[in-house]
């Protein structure tokens, strides 16, 4: 079990667990980002609801869902709630900018150690081009020989 490899990030032992731990990298950055996406819309939608019943008053009928259950409450009572969820959220959506840039450097780190380099969209966008262009060859021949063939 010593070199079973529980702990950190050791060597790989072939270029194939370099890319299996580049990918899983990628992957929980991109996992970071939406998260980080879908948290500040709950944000965004919080300071609408703030934003709308902030001026009314106070001990007007106010209804609020907790649990999957439509409650009725006053703006007094659900006003204060909704501010500190709102503020909650923001401080989550600051841990996990903090955590996106610590995962973002280990990634450069790893990028630079193991010399990893992306292809340019560009090269990509030829090779889809040259895919594409065979696609439409490999129409224009089952077409013909679809023709002469009749």
């Amino acid at each position: 079990m010593a070199s079973g490899g529980g702990g950190g990030l050791r060597e790989p032992p072939n270029e194939q667990a370099v890319l299996n731990i580049y990918e899983a990298m990628r992957s929980e950055l991109s996992q970071i980002y939406s998260n980080i996406t879908d948290l500040e819309m709950q944000v965004s939608e919080h300071s609408l609801v703030i934003n709308a019943i902030q001026p009314l008053d106070q001990s007007r009928k106010c209804f609020r869902m907790i649990g999957g259950v439509l409650v009725e409450r006053t703006i007094r009572e659900v006003l204060p709630a909704v501010q500190r969820n709102k503020e909650g959220l923001e401080e989550v959506v600051r841990k996990l900018y903090e955590t996106l840039e610590k995962k973002k450097k280990d990634m450069t780190e790893f990028e630079a150690k193991y010399q990893i380099r992306l292809r340019k969209q560009d090269d990509s966008n030829k090779e889809e081009g040259d895919k594409k262009k065979e696609g439409n060859a490999q129409g224009v021949l089952v077409g013909a020989a679809a023709a002469s063939s009749s």
